[in-house]
């Protein structure tokens, strides 16, 4: 016969061991929906010490600058294709729907979607920063080098040079 205290035991080791298990499979499960963010250069060239590249078929996140001139849409439907740089190689992005409203060229973006080849990526979301002045710690370390004036730095006229400007222009009455 089991005494008091070897039951009370038994029974906080399986409370222990099903609360493992339940870590565990939650963790699995979860394994397919963690995206690894990635900049053009690391994507290329490998991400750490040991230069681990992700596989073909791999979801991920991609940040970078789209690079001026790449934006090439088809007439036919919402499908567009755009390059993305950092400090090293370009990656080409492809896309199907509506681009979000900040998307230019020269503007600093995060794909998300599946690695097609080595340097293609189909993405399934595309977003654009919010604020001219604010950029993700991951993407401005990963940027470091590219020369990016945000509006608010660029030599803009003061808003009393537009309005001497404008009724210079219009002439008197």
């Amino acid at each position: 016969m089991q005494t008091r205290r070897q039951k009370r035991l038994w029974a906080v080791l399986l409370v222990i061991g099903l609360l493992a298990g339940a870590v565990g499979a939650m963790l699995y499960a979860l394994q397919q929906n963690i995206d690894l963010f990635y900049t053009p250069s690391q994507l290329v060239e490998g991400l750490g010490k040991d230069k681990v590249k992700p596989v073909v078929g791999q979801r991920l996140r991609i940040g970078g600058m789209v690079v001026e001139g790449s934006v090439k849409r088809d007439p036919e439907s919402l499908k567009v294709s755009f390059d993305l740089v950092d400090t090293g190689p370009i990656v080409t992005v492809t896309y199907e729907g509506i681009l979000p409203d900040l998307f230019r060229e020269g503007q600093g973006i995060v794909a998300q979607g599946v690695l097609v080849d080595a340097t293609t990526i189909a993405a399934t979301e595309v977003l654009a920063k919010h604020d001219e002045e604010y950029m993700p710690p991951e993407v401005a370390e990963a940027l470091k080098g590219i020369r990016h004036v945000p509006p608010s730095k660029q030599n803009l006229p003061a808003a009393s040079d537009r309005e001497a400007n404008s009724s210079s222009s219009e002439g008197r009455y």
